[in-house]
């Protein structure tokens, strides 16, 4: 980073002595943005949970997958199958509610 000159050194210490904004202006500001990076973190977590959701449903069908062969009861195939079925509801209920 370049390093600032000893007038805009003076400058950004002291300022220009007019004023920007008022305090009232610069409270609406500010509660826009704050408002703004809510709504972004808001969106980011739900992209986030929605991504996690549907991992674990990938998850129940290798397990699934893995299972093809092997002598298990009817009943946990079945489990595990309904089991990826609720996580993926779950996940359209959540991205159209």
């Amino acid at each position: 980073m370049k390093e600032l000159t000893d007038f805009q050194k003076k400058f950004f210490a002291r300022g220009t002595g007019a004023t920007l904004f008022t305090q009232e202006e610069f409270d609406q500001s500010l509660a826009i943005a704050r408002a703004e990076i809510m709504q972004i973190a808001i969106n980011t977590t739900k992209t986030a949970i929605s991504i996690e959701r549907d991992e674990c449903a990938k998850l129940v069908d290798a397990m699934r997958k893995g299972l093809d062969g092997v002598d298990v009861p009817m009943v946990l195939d079945v489990a595990l199958e309904q089991l990826a079925t609720q996580i993926r509801d779950r996940l359209t209920k959540q991205r159209h509610g």
